[in-house]
């Protein structure tokens, strides 16, 4: 039972008990008050859900090898009938988040797993929890027949989140032409989102481009900025103010990570008064940028066939800014970790998962 405290914190940020009708479960993200913001691309709505988590005691980190199979078993199946689709950490108490389907098809279970430092595993409550929801009204129909990067259009409405200053930032598409969007919707979900079309310059392709979305990013530069990565694999710089209106807006071309590649995830942390970028990828390894290289990094805009290598002939991309190559093999997801670790899901040769935290000293 939520007692009268906990009940007019949660009326404030625009909560109400019940049942969130969640489809699926896809992008996360923290916001205010511990607040859980989980994406649903089937049903095209973004749930604010209260986690219970009081973020008591100090964040310890996270180290849990098998965690698919401690997963599986968990969750009463196999351990093929569990995908993963993001990880987060709760910003005070450190405990891990991590989006998770149950199965496959439309019979598949949304489910929002919790992960202590103990490395227990638990589930968040569903059912008379509160939440609120906010519905995308400009997602593309679950027919349109349109494919980005042979996905379905509707699947990636949402592909990543991000609360910044009263504004959850929300990167996808949209069922406009220009399919790439940037969502910036007030929380609480009670006032007016915009949007905003996005264009940028694709190295590899040698092409702007206006339909492939953003598939991970992060807020930087004091959140003054995004670093955004695409399919294919560049980086991007976009500066906040000029989404001060809904237009259309370019983006600054920064780095490129060759073709043939999916970016997966992408964290910024901090250490020795610098701030760092990392970006996971399924086909090169992890790469490590100083933000200082992309403050003082011109725009791409000229075409380079050297990224363009088969699948089968992987490179080691140069084109933008330096970037460093890290030792951390097979990681799939990567969230920050109380200020001084990075936790890394990482899948190793068998297929197997496992949740580690890395010093970000030893980076």
């Amino acid at each position: 039972m939520v007692d009268l405290g906990t009940a007019t914190s949660l009326a404030n940020l625009g909560l109400a008990v019940g049942t969130p009708a969640i489809k699926s479960v896809g992008p996360l993200a923290f916001g205010p008050g511990g607040v859980l913001f989980a994406a649903d691309n089937v049903g095209a709505s973004i749930f604010a859900i209260d986690v219970g988590d009081a973020g008591d005691g100090e964040p310890q980190d996270v180290n849990l090898e098998n965690f698919d199979a401690s997963l599986a078993s968990y969750l009463g199946c196999s351990r093929e009938d569990v995908t993963i689709r993001d990880i987060v950490a709760h910003p005070r108490s450190g405990n891990v988040y991590c989006s998770v389907m149950r199965g496959s098809g439309d019979a598949a279970t949304p489910v929002i797993i919790r992960v202590s430092g103990d490395g227990s595993i638990g589930d968040v409550p569903l059912d008379d929890v509160a939440f609120s929801r906010y519905d995308i009204t400009d997602a593309a129909d679950a027919d349109d027949p349109r494919l980005v990067t042979r996905m379905q259009l509707r699947t990636v409405t949402v592909t990543d989140m991000s609360y910044v200053d009263g504004l959850l930032l929300v990167a996808g598409t949209s069922n406009e032409e220009f399919t790439s969007t940037l969502r910036r919707i007030p929380f609480p979900f009670n006032g007016e989102a915009k949007s905003n079309s996005l264009e940028i310059f694709h190295v590899s392709h040698g092409v702007y481009e206006t339909a492939a979305p953003i598939r991970a990013f992060v807020p930087y530069q004091d959140n003054t900025s995004i670093l955004a990565s695409y399919t294919c694999t560049p980086v991007v710089q976009f500066t906040l103010a000029d989404f001060d209106t809904e237009k259309h807006v370019m983006g600054k071309t920064v780095a490129e990570l060759g073709s043939h590649n999916h970016p997966i995830d992408l964290i910024s942390y901090e250490h020795d008064g610098g701030e760092y970028l990392l970006v996971c990828n399924d086909r090169h390894p992890l790469f490590k940028v100083a933000c200082k290289d992309i403050d003082v990094q011109g725009p791409l805009t000229e075409p380079d066939d050297s990224m363009d290598a088969s699948p089968a002939d992987p490179v080691t991309p140069g084109v933008g800014v330096p970037r460093e190559l890290l030792p951390h093999p097979g990681v799939k997801r990567m969230a920050n970790l109380n200020g001084n670790g990075v936790l890394m899901l990482q899948q190793d040769e068998e297929g197997r998962s496992h949740l580690r935290t890395y010093a970000t000293a030893t980076l």
